[in-house]
């Protein structure tokens, strides 16, 4: 699958273009000392994720909270959910969620989205966390969190357990 991608990172442009000429056809490979070339595979991925962060973290949580936060601020665009029209809103929710990760809809809905998201959507329960995404950036918060992140970690925290009441 092709994805297209602006990099505005002069540096970042540099280190892909580096890695597109390495012979092969994955993207990410490296040479090692005896000028070898390997590919760089998921589970590599993953270990240097989990010793820099000391935590079970994996790409698929990455995934999960970008897709997480797409969704969030969708759903904020897309303003509330009539019960008329809630299949078809959280399906543009989904679709546009779907090419931020270049993955299906179906496959964002069952792996990189938080079901609890869509679930508050579709009861109108969200509109109580979305206000903060509209309110001007505080300053003086040094966690460094955009306001969308915030929401989600609200979100999280209050341990909203999903009941699948999702009709989609």
């Amino acid at each position: 699958m092709d994805h297209k991608i602006s990099l505005h990172s002069k540096r970042l442009a540099l280190i892909v273009k580096k890695c597109l000429d390495v012979p092969g056809k994955e993207l990410f490979q490296f040479y090692d000392d005896t000028g070898e070339i390997h590919s760089i595979h998921s589970g590599m991925v993953n270990e240097y994720i989990q010793e820099i962060s000391g935590k079970e973290f994996s790409a698929k949580d990455f995934r999960t909270w970008s897709g997480s936060i797409s969704a969030i601020t969708i759903c904020n665009i897309q303003g509330s959910c009539e019960e008329q029209n809630a299949k078809q809103k959280i399906n543009e929710i989904l679709d546009e969620v779907a090419k931020h990760l270049g993955n299906t809809r179906n496959v964002c809905r069952k792996y990189y989205v938080y079901p609890s998201i869509l679930e508050l959507y579709q009861t109108n329960k969200l509109n109580k966390y979305l206000p903060e995404l509209n309110k001007p950036i505080n300053t003086k918060d040094k966690s460094g969190y955009t306001p969308e992140e915030n929401v989600l970690m609200k979100i999280r925290k209050s341990n909203y357990k999903t009941v699948n009441t999702i009709k989609v």
